[in-house]
């Protein structure tokens, strides 16, 4: 299969996820459909193809070496159908999917697959009554970072001239840069883009209020007015998440959310219940959970 027919057939067969996959090459059983490339297909350009669209890849597999974390939950569906011939293979999260780019021994040389395969939906029901709201939604996308996103939050508070959220600190170091359900992208410290740099983004828009006003945030300013809006998410949709910065301590500060129509609401919690509550409350304003039922966090840190 060429390179540009198998590509176009990703997102396809995991977008929305199947009851039922079931693969026709002989021996291999149900759970995934695998997809063979050419003998003069490279792994190294789907590989990148594939991260533009779905973040940053999980390496289960190099040189023929599987990593011994993988489980049902961390890719091992990917790996399955191929036993020991696999030799390398890149994993990303689409919903209730998995996608995988590798490459496998066919006993007459290395072939470059790619496969679809069911991911099951991470628990996060029954948890003990006193868990975080952090802690939920780790289960609830079934997130495990390969490393700690570092940040030197007294250099970012220092210029930002104010403190932050003791839970949001905590979601960036566990999640880092990314968006949950592919969706909801977090504004996080030391990015290039000054968009998402949560740092950047705040000069930014402050920079706009200046020289054109504030009715873009009407009946609100923006940081570092007196209790003004700090971002700290956004969507594709034009969707804006901030915190309104009144009072001294951050971990009191309300949540707005505007919509691309102007529309404003509010949510008094902490950043971690807020997103977790846009997760899985249909009811909630500027909710995906209408359009997914197995969430994620697509990653794009390196």
């Amino acid at each position: 299969m060429k390179e540009e027919t198998l590509l176009d057939s990703v997102h396809s067969l995991a977008w929305p996820p199947r009851q039922e996959l079931q693969c026709s090459v002989r021996g291999h059983g149900a759970g995934h459909l695998c997809r063979m490339g050419s003998a003069e297909m490279t792994l190294p350009p789907l590989v990148e193809t594939l991260s533009d669209r779905y973040g940053s890849p999980r390496n289960l597999a190099t040189g023929g070496f599987i990593d011994p974390t993988v489980t049902e939950q961390r890719g091992l569906p990917l790996l399955r159908p191929f036993g020991t011939a696999v030799l390398e293979m890149r994993a990303w999260i689409l919903g209730g999917s998995w996608i995988g780019c590798g490459e496998i021994d066919t006993g007459e040389g290395r072939r470059v697959v790619l496969i679809i395969a069911t991911r099951p939906a991470p628990v996060a029901d029954g948890l003990p009554q006193d868990t975080t709201w952090l802690d939920r939604l780790i289960a609830l996308t079934g997130h495990r970072a390969d490393r700690e996103y570092t940040v030197d939050w007294v250099a970012v508070e220092a210029r930002l001239g104010c403190g932050l959220p003791a839970d949001y600190k905590d979601m960036v170091e566990i999640f880092g840069y990314g968006a949950f359900d592919g969706f909801i992208d977090l504004a996080v410290p030391g990015l290039p883009s000054e968009e998402s740099d949560l740092v950047g983004d705040a000069l930014r828009i402050a920079g706009w209020a200046r020289t054109d006003g504030y009715s873009m945030w009407k009946p609100y300013q923006p940081f570092p007015a007196p209790g003004g809006l700090l971002r700290w998410a956004f969507t594709e949709q034009a969707d804006e998440f901030f915190w309104l910065t009144e009072g001294p301590d951050p971990d009191t500060w309300p949540l707005l959310a505007c919509g691309e129509e102007g529309e404003w609401s509010r949510f008094d919690g902490s950043t971690t219940e807020y997103v977790y509550r846009l997760l899985t409350e249909r009811t909630l304003p500027h909710s995906v959970a209408r359009y997914v039922e197995t969430h994620w966090f697509q990653s794009y840190s390196d």
